[in-house]
């Protein structure tokens, strides 16, 4: 607000000032199976989720040992096509949300 005019303020809005709406997101979570192999759940999370090979066999250990894995995080429209290929893949997963 200038101090020298005539009591009549201009504010403006930047795009910081802007509100934007995010989108809610979701995670898939990888469950525990007694079927598949720890170096085709380390490979599929690789070329499925796009995890570096540390994260992908850090994932998978939490899955043996927790029992689930939260193993991406999104939008639901970005994670759907990925839950699905784990599933096609033979392993257990859903998308949940995070709130």
């Amino acid at each position: 607000m200038n101090l020298f005019s005539n009591n009549h303020s201009t504010e403006t809005v930047t795009e910081d000032d802007i509100l934007t709406i995010e989108e809610p997101k979701y995670q898939v979570i990888l469950y525990n199976d007694d079927f598949n192999t720890f170096e085709f759940v380390i490979e599929t999370l690789i070329k499925v989720c796009k995890h570096e090979p540390l994260q992908a066999e850090q994932c998978t250990y939490l899955v043996h040992f927790a029992g689930k894995c939260s193993v991406k995080i999104g939008s639901w429209d970005e994670l759907s096509p990925i839950c699905d290929a784990l599933l096609i893949r033979g392993l257990t997963a859903a998308i949940e949300s995070l709130s």
